[in-house]
């Protein structure tokens, strides 16, 4: 396979300090890259729908909650991990698209729950199954054991960072 970025990097930073064990590097340097260019493909589909991936995130975690689809903005902050102020500007912006609706919380005269709409839940629909056939897109080069393994290892991977121990 030829050299990319990676092995160049890594190469340059094992002739300046040998001792670092930088081959061992390979793998998290590749994955530290991926997650920024996936990031970038998801702007661009996402992009296409006037959307940015954390409105995405937004009307996706309404969407998939059910029918009547609708949280409370706090629920939607401790799923999203974003602050209050975040999740009102998302909610803000989508409100002004039409995407959701703030309505009165019945159990909270003080709070609010938002609601996805029609039109939003039309939209995070097209935009979702535009993300996932670039997903596809991505990998295509791959056969079925090949992504059966690379699954298996990642989620190996994940299952250790996540767990206290790991953290």
């Amino acid at each position: 396979m030829a050299e990319d970025l990676t092995d160049r990097l890594l190469r340059r930073w094992g002739a300046i300090h040998p001792e670092m064990g930088v081959a061992q590097l390979q793998v998290t340097a590749r994955l530290g890259r991926i997650g920024p260019l996936l990031a970038r493909r998801e702007e661009a589909v996402f992009g296409r729908f006037g959307l940015g991936r954390g409105e995405v995130g937004l009307l996706s975690a309404l969407r998939i909650v059910g029918p009547p689809h609708r949280l409370s903005p706090s629920r939607l902050g401790r799923g999203l991990m974003l602050s209050s102020a975040g999740v009102t500007s998302r909610i803000d912006r989508l409100e002004r698209r039409g995407y959701v609706r703030r309505l009165p919380d019945p159990d909270d005269r003080r709070g609010v729950i938002v609601e996805l709409t029609d039109p939003g839940r039309a939209t995070v629909d097209e935009a979702v199954a535009a993300n996932t056939a670039s997903h596809l897109e991505l990998l295509e080069r791959f056969d079925s054991e090949e992504l059966a393994t690379l699954e298996a290892l990642l989620r190996k991977l994940l299952a250790g960072m996540e767990s206290p121990e790991g953290a």
